[in-house]
């Protein structure tokens, strides 16, 4: 008997520095398990673009159904308003989700549900940050605290506008400085390009409630980095990752998007077995 690895069918939402940066490893990579079959964005250059410099065939989708067509599992890296809606499309579709904008999965419990009734998997990557599966542990008995210490370069919040209501003007700041301090919702919503770790950090605990945020800037940070300190009934955790920032795209890490390739290898080392 014959027996052949079926590729699985790769589509990417969002073709900016995380969806460009997927998609090389993807083809990289990945090659052997999976197919890069479309690319949309609503800027339908940044497709082209990345078409053209992967060498690709036809694969830009002019529509988010057609991009949902085409694929077995799609990735979303757009980290919009629509991003629940643009996960829920390609839910509904019956098509795996690998969902990189985890702020706007706060309060997506409608989307587990369509999950589990499709009989398909929402994907969530560790993200920038370490220990997410001893966090996720800690959860099964009672945490008490959590704090996140997010520390990263100027350049990571040009152009926020939570910063321009405030009246901080980065070009100003000489030292370290906190820039907010509050909850995890609070933090998503001001710093939706900055802060996906804290969002990851309270799905995986189920203490988002009990979670205080701070995140920092100045002018001599050259990395991104996230210190995270968990106490509860199972002990105490302490991590620090110091990230180099995405090249494409300073207000994300590097990690980040390696994260989201290993998350897609360890899924396709058990998907991977078509006939």
């Amino acid at each position: 008997m014959s027996y052949r690895k079926r590729r699985l069918k790769i589509g990417i939402v969002g073709c900016g520095a995380i969806g460009g940066g997927i998609a090389r490893y993807v083809l990289k990579e990945l090659k052997k398990d999976c197919q890069l079959t479309g690319l949309y964005d609503i800027e339908y250059e940044k497709v082209e673009r990345l078409r053209r410099e992967l060498g690709l065939g036809n694969v830009g989708k002019a529509s988010l159904e057609s991009l949902v067509q085409s694929c077995d599992l799609m990735i979303e890296a757009v980290n919009a308003r629509s991003t629940r809606n643009i996960i829920r499309q390609a839910l509904l579709k019956r098509k795996h989700v690998l969902a990189m904008s985890v702020g706007n999965l706060l309060k997506a419990r409608d989307l587990y549900r369509l999950e589990r009734d499709k009989r398909c998997r929402l994907l969530i990557p560790s993200g920038a940050v370490a220990g997410i599966d001893a966090v996720k542990a800690a959860g099964l008995a009672r945490i008490r605290q959590i704090k996140l210490t997010t520390r990263k370069p100027l350049s990571g919040f040009t152009g926020n506008p939570y910063l321009k209501e405030k009246g901080i003007d980065l070009a100003r700041i000489k030292g370290e400085t906190v820039l907010f301090e509050g909850g995890v919702a609070s933090s998503v919503k001001f710093f939706p390009q900055n802060i996906n770790v804290a969002a990851t950090l309270a799905l995986a605990s189920g203490a988002g409630g009990r979670m205080t945020v701070r995140i920092m800037t100045s002018p001599e940070y050259r990395t991104n980095s996230h210190e995270v300190e968990v106490t509860g009934d199972s002990g105490r955790i302490v991590t620090r990752t110091e990230n180099v920032v995405c090249p494409e795209n300073p207000k994300t890490s590097y990690l980040a998007v390696l994260s989201a390739v290993q998350t897609l290898r360890q899924f396709c080392l058990g998907t991977c077995v078509g006939t």
